[in-house]
């Protein structure tokens, strides 16, 4: 038996005359639409899809899409940057966080500044390597500057229970976990985005299981297509939408069901209950205060909470964005990266203005890699 190659596990969802094919069936059903598709995909994972491999050049023009607020990085406010920041300058101090959070800027400057400045700020590829990074450190404050959407947050669970196990005193977390669901909630209740289907988020949906999309069509009359991320995984939920409007269906339907499903990983939704809970008011960047969007850790595990802990040192004012960048407009879905007037000359991703052309999931920084295919 041959090894398994990485290719093999995307090649046949990347395949031209499949993909040409589910194109030109979408374009003849299409015809039939009592009016334009608006698609919001809620997941930055699916723009940079259809942005690389041009799906929106491959569809008719009455189905558009629309950029949603699911990037981790991207929804961060500069108030919670500067708390990492200030975490950051500390004696005595490591910070350690997920790769893009390093570059995004805060109200004066960015950890990737602040690094170059001699501060200890790390890059993890796995939470749990935190605990390697306590333990050598027993003498220093190693505080985990957690971010992420459901798809992440079992990990951050999953490190705190060992660290619990293990009785290490000198790992603290700053949680900046966010929610999908009332973030797209705020969205729609604005009433400005004019969206009337969804591509539902992946990684989100095999943790939460799709079932937290289910008020969706009933509340907004717009269908939900949870999507994976291929291509033809896009192409083929595109082509569920369409038939749903035509058939003057409104319900949530799950396209990829090789990972998804209804309940979704009840384990991992488990030890997240354990160790985190809602918090009242989470600020959301451009978008402003959504209640019940984001967890903390519970009261009984504030020893390790670095907000309660250093709650002293960290900035408690909200602060807005640079008024040339649009990063709040795009998220909110009433705007696109293109429409801001410093994109691709004062913004770009080796100097970002905002926090869209940081992160690799970001609207911005998708338009600028393969806006010209």
């Amino acid at each position: 038996m041959s090894e398994l190659q990485l290719k093999d596990l995307y090649d046949g969802f990347r395949d031209p005359d499949v993909i040409k094919a589910l194109a030109k069936t979408i374009t003849e059903e299409a015809k039939n639409l009592k009016e334009p598709l608006k698609i919001m995909e809620v997941c930055g994972g699916h723009t940079h899809t259809i942005m690389k491999y041009g799906l929106k050049q491959l569809l008719p023009e009455n189905i558009d899409f629309i950029h949603g607020p699911g990037c981790p990085v991207c929804i961060m406010p500069k108030e919670r940057i500067d708390h990492a920041i200030a975490l950051a300058q500390m004696e005595n101090t490591i910070l350690l966080t997920l790769g893009d959070m390093i570059r995004v800027p805060g109200s004066t400057s960015s950890l990737a500044v602040e690094r170059a400045n001699g501060c200890d700020i790390q890059a993890l590829y796995s939470p749990l390597d935190a605990i390697k990074v306590a333990l050598e450190n027993p003498n220093k404050n190693v505080i985990f500057f957690a971010i992420g959407f459901e798809t992440t947050t079992p990990m951050t669970a999953a490190l705190l229970e060992q660290v619990e196990k293990r009785g290490i005193t000198n790992l603290y977390f700053h949680i900046n976990h966010v929610l999908v669901p009332p973030a797209v909630d705020a969205i729609m209740a604005d009433g400005q985005a004019k969206i009337n289907a969804f591509i539902g988020p992946a990684h989100v949906s095999v943790i939460s299981g799709a079932k937290i999309y289910e008020p969706l069509p009933k509340m907004y009359a717009a269908p939900v297509v949870v999507s994976g991320f291929e291509p033809i995984d896009v192409l083929q939920s595109i082509l569920m939408i369409v038939r749903q409007k035509n058939e003057d269906r409104c319900e949530m339907e799950i396209q990829y069901s090789r990972s998804v499903t209804l309940e979704g990983n009840t384990k991992a939704q488990e030890i997240i209950e354990k160790f985190m809970e809602p918090r009242e008011h989470f600020r959301w960047r451009g978008i402003g205060d959504i209640p019940h969007s984001a967890l903390g850790l519970r009261e009984e595990y504030a020893a390790y909470d670095a907000e309660k802990s250093f709650a002293d040192i960290l900035p408690t004012e909200p602060i807005d964005d640079h008024k040339l960048c649009i990063c709040g407009t795009i998220l909110k879905g009433l705007a696109k990266p293109n429409d801001c007037k410093v994109f691709g000359t004062a913004c770009t991703p080796n100097n970002p203005m905002g926090s869209c052309m940081v992160s690799s999931e970001g609207a911005c920084n998708a338009y600028y890699r393969y806006g010209e295919i």
